[in-house]
């Protein structure tokens, strides 16, 4: 393809691991390749952003922070109604940010609303990078009207369409909310397609899937192996819904002492090790884990089944246990038990027998590691982190 000149690319996200993270290595490569790269982010992410060559771009932004997760509510309208304030809000700093600096190139994160409106406003092509799965032909009447049902029959719910349609309208923009957010121009898909549901009825012409763009992750350190570790278990619930000190109990009840098993538990920063009681020989606690490197040695993974950690997972081929905790790892962790190289408890359900019995079941099974070598043979075929910029460099020069 034809090399694009060095251009002035925009990368709007907000203050979320399972949103920046995927994106970083992406930018890293549109920077090595000689592109000037501004990232716009809250002040939190911007060490995180500029490490990778971009420039960050800070604004301020009121979308509850990974210490306030109960701040989201537990209403479908509690969880998607911030993201429209703080756009709102973020709009005008951004465009001032930008003012007399205009990219190219808009690339966005799903959440991002203000991006695609300086787009449109600019006159540039935006890009999603999806963090996480996409619509499919036939996603709005089989998944989106049943679930938003009541919220367009609530009062808040029309008071929230009605401010969201009269901010598009203010910008120029007659799409209807639902499809401003979930129908992207083009998107690139930060996952692999093994994980998205209907993967058949996706539009190819809109959505391109790039599986894993991990980097090598030296940065954060390796973990060493124990050498006396017949098998290693990795515990992890990410960051943010990690206050579970029962469900942590569990986990070493359920691996200390197994013989030849050793633990590796991430426990987060809300819960205090001494909150898990004495610790067998056999079992390491750490606040957090330089997750890729324990994986590639790891013979199981215990999970949350985030977009992230359940992909890492198939990359490395380590079988799962899925312990969703909210949002999309739900519907993870039924993608994964679907193809065959994951068992789902819930948190209840995640007693010491049932978190043990599921990981030996799987990782005595030779037929869950065959599905996990092919998996990992038909991600390393999506072209990961030079495909996404390859894609991206494309809408430079279309």
């Amino acid at each position: 393809m034809t090399t694009p000149d060095r251009a002035h690319i925009a990368m709007f996200s907000i203050a979320a691991p399972g949103h920046v993270n995927p994106s970083l290595e992406v930018i890293r490569e549109l920077v090595a390749r000689g592109h000037r790269v501004s990232y716009a982010i809250p002040a939190s992410f911007a060490d995180k952003v500029a490490a990778t060559g971009a420039e960050p771009v800070v604004y301020t932004s009121t979308l509850p922070t990974q210490e306030e997760p109960e701040a989201w509510g537990t209403e479908l309208i509690d969880n998607i109604e911030p993201f429209l304030n703080d756009a709102i809000q973020a709009l005008p700093q951004l465009a001032e940010a930008f003012g007399g600096d205009e990219p190219d190139l808009v690339i966005h994160d799903i959440t991002s609303y203000p991006a695609i409106v300086l787009a449109h406003r600019w006159g540039v092509p935006a890009v999603s990078l999806s963090p996480n799965l996409v619509a499919w032909e036939g996603y709005e009447e089989e998944v989106a009207e049943p679930m938003t049902a009541q919220l367009r029959a609530s009062e808040r719910g029309k008071a929230y369409y009605a401010h969201f349609e009269a901010w598009l309208a203010e910008n120029g923009i007659t799409t209807h909310p639902d499809r401003f957010v979930g129908r992207p121009r083009r998107s690139v898909v930060l996952i692999p397609r093994s994980l998205q549901p209907n993967a058949d009825r996706v539009d190819e012409a809109v959505y391109s899937f790039v599986g894993a763009c991990q980097g090598d992750r030296r940065d954060q350190g390796e973990w060493q192996r124990p050498a006396d570790a017949e098998k290693v278990v990795l515990v992890s619930l990410g960051s943010t819904f990690t206050k579970q000190p029962a469900f942590y109990r569990a986990c070493v009840k359920a691996f200390g002492d197994l013989p030849g098993w050793h633990l590796v538990l991430q426990i987060g920063r809300y819960v205090d090790v001494a909150e898990l009681g004495e610790l067998p020989s056999n079992v390491e606690v750490h606040s957090w884990v330089p997750q890729l490197s324990v994986l590639r040695q790891a013979d199981a993974f215990v999970t949350h089944a985030g977009a992230g950690g359940s992909q890492e997972g198939l990359a490395t081929g380590t079988p799962m246990v899925a312990v969703p905790q909210a949002v999309d790892q739900f519907g993870n962790a039924d993608m994964l038990v679907g193809l065959g190289v994951a068992r789902r408890l819930s948190t209840e359900e995640a007693t010491a027998h049932d978190l043990r019995e599921a990981v030996l079941s799987l990782v005595s099974d030779p037929e869950v590691g065959e599905r996990l070598a092919r998996i990992r043979e038909e991600m390393a075929q999506e072209g990961g982190t030079r495909r996404a910029a390859d894609l991206i460099e494309a809408e430079l020069v279309g």
